[in-house]
């Protein structure tokens, strides 16, 4: 989703078809060249030849990142950049960090980083402006609901035509509720995702659709009582429809043809499995849901 960044602790959730993904065809480069010529030819293309130069947003999530340290390796994301500075032959110490804020990030304009990384999804809207590097990491829609609702016991496809729901204007988590689940009874639309979650707390609608990530943070961290008790629950997630996240580039980066070659190659060596067992296999235990 990630169509406003709030301040949620995404967590991400892996199952057993995102432990060997499939990149999606987000690039916007013509021909993806070797790694050996990208390997030769990387100073040139680089924001600053010598360093390749990564952004994110400040702070930096776990299990995105560790102690908000971009720069240590830890974290998927963070893991990831610095797998694909290997694979260009790009020593660690030349890998350098900026802040790019999450909002700032897809909108049109000269670029002080060679790519930004953090859980951007893309859309052919952003990439009008911007662009993308295939995907690192398939995202799934997943339910949120509070733990009183019959929801959380009763989500057959059938069963989940029956509830109302609820989201915020234009993200990918309300186009997932009419195009897929399809209820019988007109979602409910809200300016901010807020606001929908205090109609959620409130009793109004019965569930969410939200990106696996910021689900997983609302379930275990965000939705309380007044007491600070947890009162609502990840019901479970959606197969994956193509939403992914993507490196951001500037738009007509010559740099994406080879970023797409080493995340190639991380894929089909099996390295982005890897990293993703190592960071976010914790997740896996979220129930498989069918729309």
């Amino acid at each position: 989703m990630r169509a406003i960044r709030l301040s949620l602790l995404s967590a991400l959730v892996v199952t057993a078809a995102t432990l060997t993904p499939t990149l999606a065809g987000a690039s916007t480069s013509a021909m993806t060249p070797s790694l050996s010529s990208c390997q030769s030819s990387i100073r040139s293309l680089e924001y600053h030849q010598g360093t390749l130069t990564a952004a994110t947003d400040d702070p930096g999530y776990t299990p995105w990142f560790v102690n908000n340290s971009p720069s240590n390796g830890k974290g998927y994301e963070s893991a990831v950049v610095y797998a694909v500075a290997q694979e260009l032959g790009i020593a660690k110490s030349n890998v350098k960090w900026t802040v790019e804020p999450f909002d700032a990030s897809y909108t049109p304009g000269f670029k002080k980083f060679d790519f930004d990384i953090n859980e951007i999804s893309y859309t052919a809207t952003r990439a009008k402006a911007v662009t993308f590097s295939v995907s690192y990491y398939n995202v799934h829609q997943s339910i949120v609901a509070l733990k009183t609702n019959k929801i959380v016991t009763h989500h057959s496809p059938a069963d989940l035509r029956n509830y109302l729901y609820g989201d915020q204007i234009g993200t990918t988590g309300l186009q997932y509720i009419l195009n897929h689940i399809k209820p019988h009874r007109a979602t409910q639309v809200y300016p901010t995702l807020n606001e929908a979650l205090t109609a959620l707390q409130a009793h109004q609608i019965d569930a969410i659709v939200v990106d696996t990530p910021t689900g997983q943070y609302m379930a275990s961290s965000q939705l309380t009582d007044a007491k600070g008790k947890l009162i609502a629950t990840q019901v479970g997630q959606f197969p994956s429809t193509g939403e992914h996240y993507a490196m951001l580039l500037q738009k007509g980066s010559r740099l994406v043809g080879c970023v797409d070659a080493a995340l190639n190659a991380l894929q089909q060596n099996g390295t982005l499995a890897s990293l993703q067992q190592k960071w976010l296999g914790i997740y896996n235990a979220v129930p498989n849901l069918q729309p």
